[in-house]
């Protein structure tokens, strides 16, 4: 028989450390230390499996910017199981136990990446769009834009990176996670690495830079956080990575969402095709890995300020989190059938209405609409949703929102 329930450092750590050692997420000793202080700035939840820690879920608080506004966020950072628990449902029951306290504490939206397509379907969560990752040449670079000397940063600049991360430009979908301390962990956490940034704030703040890891003298080299406050910024920093080209043969970069990167790459397609069997392969390839859910429906629809025309309409919505839930669990999920209003002002009322045309829908799939994802019509062919044709084509004129991408963020 399997327990679910909350992390108790004292008794737990050793056995999730046993965990992340199994997994490869920890192969060196000194990598313990971040661990543990990861643990240590995030709601964990564990599953015991005949009275030992088998399986572990954790997540930190943070803001999911949509349109012009912030929702507060849970993002799950971290679920994973033992070599003798697998196919247990130990990773879903931990998750949505760990999701249901974190939406009783006030999270209106849940995210987290994917190891596979499917898994956490069944918790709610709808898949995320297209994100690209641009490999190329960083002499390639179509830039004749200045840079100046960068200052060079270290694992102990962390606090300020972390700043200019939560201070950066946000755009629709970008994320942000509160606890400098989890950013320090990570940083650590993670190989060899480099960071180069430009301290242009009125007090000498760290206004855009970005950090990056790398195995070997020539790379392949990896951004795996960049901030900037605006394009010049962000010009300037791919100036800088251009810089790098005289000894660094691939830079991979996850392409901002308002950015098209090949805009800005000599000679793409020649570049993929002259590189494609060797070991610094240049290419632009999209997977959708990220995936959210609602987990306030009233709230996050209320702070849905659209400029499109009103539309009103009822929504018979299907959580399927709620087979994961005890019934002690302090939320349930958000299954139900509600009245919504879409418009510059909007909201979402418990009920139905005779005189309102219906859309029904897995939550997993009205969280993909009501992100932007994709249009209706489209969701209605390939996801759960289902509604007049009427009714998928207003809500195609409605809900035209920008591309929601996590922005510079991974998690």
């Amino acid at each position: 028989m399997s327990t679910v329930r909350a992390y108790d450092a004292a008794n737990d750590r050793d056995a999730v450390i046993r965990i992340w050692r199994e997994v490869h997420w920890i192969e060196k000793d000194e990598q313990v230390e971040w661990a543990s202080q990861c643990f240590e700035n995030l709601r964990t939840d564990v599953a015991e499996v005949n009275s030992e820690v088998e399986c572990q879920a954790s997540s930190a608080e943070g803001t999911f910017h949509y349109l012009e506004t912030n929702l507060s966020m849970s993002a799950i950072v971290a679920v994973t199981t033992s070599r003798i628990a697998r196919k247990l449902r130990l990773a879903q029951q931990t998750t949505a136990h760990l999701i249901a306290r974190d939406a009783a504490d006030g999270a209106e939206i849940c995210v987290l990446s994917i190891f596979e397509q499917g898994f956490y379907n069944l918790l709610g969560f709808g898949t995320g769009p297209y994100v690209h990752s641009v490999e190329f040449d960083p002499a390639d670079l179509l830039l004749n834009h200045p840079f100046r000397i960068p200052k060079r940063l270290t694992v102990d600049d962390w606090a300020m990176m972390h700043s200019a991360m939560m201070n950066r430009r946000l755009t629709h979908g970008n994320c942000r996670l509160n606890s400098s301390r989890l950013f320090q962990a990570k940083l650590n956490l993670r190989g060899k690495s480099f960071a180069l940034g430009y301290c242009d704030g009125p007090n000498g703040e760290l206004t855009h830079f970005f950090w990056a890891t790398d195995k070997e003298e020539h790379g392949p080299c990896e951004i795996e956080f960049i901030a900037y406050n605006n394009h010049e910024q962000f010009l300037e920093l791919l100036a800088l990575i251009r810089s790098l080209g005289d000894q660094i043969r691939l830079v991979r970069l996850t392409e901002p969402p308002e950015i098209q990167l090949q805009d800005l790459i000599k000679q793409p397609f020649r570049g993929r095709m002259v590189s494609e069997n060797g070991p610094y392969r240049q290419s632009i390839e999209g997977v959708g890995y990220w995936q959210a859910r609602i987990c306030n429906l009233a709230a996050c629809i209320a702070k849905t300020h659209l400029e499109g025309p009103r539309l009103q309409f009822n929504l018979k919505l299907d959580d399927p989190i709620e087979k994961y839930l005890d019934s002690e669990s302090p939320w349930r999920g958000v299954s139900g059938e509600y009245v919504i209003s879409l418009g510059p002002e909007s909201n979402a009322k418990l009920g139905t209405s005779p005189e309102l045309p219906t859309l029904k829908a897995s939550l997993g799939a009205f969280t993909r609409l009501w992100l932007g994802v994709r249009p209706a019509t489209g969701l209605a062919v390939t996801d759960d949703l289902d509604g007049s044709p009427a009714l998928l084509s207003a809500l195609d004129q409605t809900l035209r929102l920008p591309n929601p991408g996590l922005g510079g963020w991974e998690f």
